[in-house]
């Protein structure tokens, strides 16, 4: 991001992560955070503890929101199916998404600092604007968190209640997939996956200076946590609503074990004729995952630009 989209205290402390805007280009060659800790490092181990922090929080509420994906129902009744589950299986499959999450999202901030790092020193006086440079970034960060699809091809076993007497937890639903159905069932859903990761940080990285700038100006560290807080809500959020179909498809996909691999357009549609060709049937839960994704991005990202200042 540009330095006009920078706070006074981000001013101070380069931060590529910021932004795809121009004029950046010292925000990544000054060489400062790497000179303390290395700015892969800080990035990831940030990234990471963020996510972790946000899981532990959202988790119930991600739980609700999966069996709406899943079947269709409304809240109230995803309620009612994790209060027959019990209180026991309330933190069932929360293992691989914390898993996940806190590698994907280290992922997503530490490997879009080193892509930019490098794309920018390559493309240093050669005319190819930096917007473009940092989308590509963003956009190769996205597809490498998709080597980790197998978490949340687990998680979705786990969650789904069908499968709760046949996979018993993490590390058995991983050895029945492996040894009864081989490595690329543990890659069930990778297209919708690919599909939603790649747009989706490049419009992240992209939005999340602009959106900033926007709001009233901080000049405390309270307030530079409320604004992150909300600039990452407000971009998680709409985000989640954009891609939500596609996050449809994937749970469909992944709740599947074993037969054919079916094309994304073909799950779509299954899904779209069993809800009866709606539109609201089919982004039935969006409006819980408008909600968490307001909580969950704001968790991150306020907690990884809180922790880049204190480590």
């Amino acid at each position: 991001m540009a330095a006009s989209t920078m706070d006074s205290e981000s001013a101070r402390r380069p931060q590529p992560q910021t932004g795809l805007t121009k004029g950046g280009h010292s925000l990544l060659l000054d060489g400062a955070p790497s000179t303390r800790l290395g700015s892969q490092g800080k990035h990831y181990v940030c990234g990471s503890i963020a996510a972790f922090t946000n899981i532990v929080v959202t988790f119930p509420i991600q739980k609700v929101l999966f069996r709406q994906q899943l079947h269709g129902v409304l809240a109230t009744e995803a309620v009612r199916q994790l209060q027959r589950d019990g209180l026991r299986n309330l933190y069932r499959g929360m293992l691989p998404p914390l898993l996940q999450k806190s590698t994907t999202v280290a992922i997503m901030f530490g490997l879009y600092e080193d892509f930019s790092r490098v794309l920018l020193n390559r493309a240093n006086n050669s005319g190819v604007p930096e917007l473009v440079t940092r989308s590509f970034a963003a956009a190769l960060a996205g597809t490498a968190e998709a080597v980790l699809t197998p978490f949340e091809r687990v998680q979705t076993l786990l969650q789904d209640h069908r499968h709760h007497g046949r996979f018993n937890n993490t590390a058995h639903t991983f050895r029945t997939l492996l040894t009864e159905y081989g490595f690329t069932e543990c890659y069930r859903g990778l297209v919708p996956i690919l599909l939603r990761n790649g747009p989706s940080n490049v419009l992240f990285f992209g939005l999340r200076g602009p959106i900033k700038e926007q709001l009233p100006k901080a000049t405390t560290r309270p307030g530079h946590l409320v604004n992150d807080f909300v600039c990452g809500g407000l971009l998680g959020a709409g985000l989640g609503i954009m891609f939500y179909p596609l996050n449809v498809v994937k749970s469909q996909a992944q709740s599947q074990v074993g037969g054919a691999f079916q094309p994304c357009r073909k799950v779509l549609l299954t899904v779209w004729r069993e809800r009866g060709g709606s539109l609201v049937m089919l982004f039935r839960g969006a409006h819980l995952n408008y909600h968490r994704s307001l909580l969950s991005w704001g968790i991150i990202n306020a907690t990884y630009e809180l922790l880049l200042k204190v480590i």
